[in-house]
């Protein structure tokens, strides 16, 4: 029976790489259509043989094709070095549903897509990617490299995410504390990458806003994908009648009809919102509102654009 489990896990999720792929091409094929045609997305495995370097590493192959002589990059020739960090907390599964797909997805399966996307473009452009996962504690946290060996493990660690958390399990987010680790502990001048709905609500405003600013300060470029579901998380739009509202990381529940609370939730919402994106404009961090049913055009297209911007 768990043999079993296990296939069916591998048949539903095991194309995460291929899949991924699919993201890419399309969004790729897209950008060739829209006002950023042209738009140079280089995907090089080789450069071209400098006279006097050793001749090892000469692809032959390829000189037995074209006439030219290319040797293959190596990682420690990588043009950028990434960091993708996904917040695991209970809360990057909502919406809960029956079946998450594509079509209906939710905050864990959308930073999971995105990320692959991204690892995808990373690999093809020969820069080198590590990942960090983080709930309450961290949770995995590895180095930057461009092999195909450490390529596959990260696209395993991924595929790990996608599996529902079981409904009782109460997983909080201590986004302070990870991001605080990351600027810590990666090569300097790095770009981070985050995924996460930043819901810490275990520390004041302020205390995330050093974390963000530490990365910062230690020279890294940093991406903030502020990852909702913006009609419920953010525009609170839920039908007139009594809900049972449950804080997915607590656990403590509260019944109430939308239209007595929605003007105060949407003002505290926004305050937080605001501020978010006020402090990440002074620390000159990207933020992305990435709304997890919008597809994933508006997380690449701020990857690419701030790549193009970095070399």
């Amino acid at each position: 029976m768990e043999n079993n489990l296990e296939q069916t896990r591998l048949d539903r999720f095991g194309n995460l790489e291929f899949l991924a792929r699919q993201v890419v091409e399309g969004f790729i094929v897209g950008l060739h259509k829209s006002p950023f045609h042209g738009f140079s997305v280089e995907f090089s495995e080789h450069r071209l043989y400098n006279p006097g370097e050793p001749t090892r590493h000469i692809d032959w192959k390829l000189f037995g094709r074209t006439d030219r002589m290319y040797v293959k990059r190596y990682e420690e020739e990588t043009n950028l070095r990434c960091q993708i960090v996904i917040d695991n907390s209970s809360s990057m599964y909502f919406p809960v549903r029956d079946k998450v797909d594509f079509e209906h997805p939710n905050k864990a399966f959308f930073s999971v897509y995105a990320a692959a996307s991204m690892m995808y473009m990373l690999r093809k452009q020969r820069d080198a990617v590590g990942l960090s996962l983080f709930g309450k504690e961290m949770e995995l946290h590895t180095p930057s490299r461009s092999n195909s060996v450490h390529h596959k493990y990260l696209f395993s660690e991924l595929e790990k995410l996608l599996t529902p958390l079981p409904p009782e399990s109460k997983k909080g987010s201590n986004v302070t504390d990870a991001l605080h680790f990351i600027a810590e502990n990666i090569h300097k001048r790095s770009l981070v990458v985050v995924f996460s709905d930043m819901f810490d609500t275990s520390l004041e405003d302020s205390a995330l806003f050093d974390a963000l600013q530490h990365l910062r300060y230690n020279k890294h470029e940093v991406l903030l994908f502020h990852v909702v579901d913006k009609s419920k998380e953010l525009d609170f739009e839920f039908e007139n009648r009594p809900h049972r509202f449950i804080d997915m990381e607590s656990g403590e529940e509260i019944k109430v009809s939308p239209a007595d609370v929605k003007l105060k939730y949407l003002e505290s919402m926004g305050e937080f919102y605001q501020k978010l994106k006020l402090k990440c404009a002074q620390y000159s961090i990207d933020f992305i509102e990435a709304d997890i049913n919008k597809g994933f055009e508006h997380v690449l297209l701020p990857y690419l654009l701030k790549r193009q911007r970095m070399y």
